[in-house]
């Protein structure tokens, strides 16, 4: 792709001798804070189907693995052509589906064969010492994402509740847990809050777990969320402003009036 291998050459230049004085001082370490901003403005445009934004912001990510892998090869690690060869590969042999002769066609069968091949290949990558199989989830993650892999790696080996009505009871009786540690808190019984935090924590697993359980993405169900408390708060803001009021001087009331005025008016 005559496009592709501009980029690349431009990249080379930005890092060569007559280059960007910025671009030939990154490194792996100092381009990771743009990387990810780069990433999560891709799962904006997204959730907004603004295609026009979506499309640059992936060039913007395209631009930092081609710029990784330039950084690499400095190093004599790996180039770009060995990072495309490898997802090739890697496509290839995790769709035996398509490439292969295995017979699988539903999407539950495709995902769990997916994942009995993951294993085969992290296999073949450990030594004989013992690793949980959760080792390779990355702490780098964000939070959320990595409670969901932490949940869904444990799963894959059977730790899980039966069902989703069994997990859903999971969730329930967090919740009351939360509610005992708030009235500990509340009623001084304890001398800090680390029991509430820590039930907090447990009631907002389970309700991932639950998610998934549903193959619901939580983190797809947490972006419509904000969206849906940005544009709800939006209307308050607006009603007010054509009410001649300041939000800082209304009550909770009449705030929450206009809030399930907008609530109302997206159910039509």
């Amino acid at each position: 792709m005559k496009s592709f291998e501009e980029l690349i050459s431009i990249v080379k230049k930005l890092r060569g001798e007559n280059g960007c004085a910025w671009d030939k001082v990154q490194t792996f370490d100092s381009l990771i804070p743009c990387f990810l901003e780069e990433a999560y403005e891709v799962v904006d445009g997204i959730s907004k189907r603004d295609y026009q934004n979506i499309k640059e912001e992936l060039g913007d990510v395209l631009l930092h693995i081609v710029f990784f892998s330039e950084l690499a090869n400095d190093e004599n690690k790996f180039n770009i052509d060995e990072v495309i060869k490898n997802i090739n590969q890697k496509l290839i042999r995790r769709h035996p589906h398509v490439f292969g002769e295995s017979e699988i066609k539903d999407v539950d069968g495709i995902l769990k064969q997916w994942d009995e091949i993951k294993k085969e290949e992290k296999a073949e990558k450990e030594s004989k010492n013992h690793k949980s199989v959760l080792d390779d989830i990355p702490n780098s993650l964000p939070v959320m994402e990595r409670a969901y892999k932490l949940m869904k790696r444990a799963a894959g080996v059977g730790f899980e509740y039966k069902n989703a009505d069994d997990s859903l009871k999971k969730v329930e009786e967090e919740f009351f847990e939360v509610k005992e540690a708030y009235e500990e808190f509340c009623n001084k019984e304890k001398d800090n809050k680390e029991h509430l935090e820590e039930e907090i924590g447990d009631l907002i697993m389970t309700t991932l777990d639950f998610a998934r359980m549903n193959k619901i993405n939580p983190i797809n169900s947490l972006i419509k969320a904000n969206n849906k408390f940005v544009r709800r708060f939006n209307y308050v803001e607006e009603k007010a402003s054509e009410q001649n009021k300041n939000l800082n001087d209304m009550t909770l009331e009449e705030m929450d009036f206009l809030w399930n005025e907008c609530k109302k008016s997206e159910a039509k």
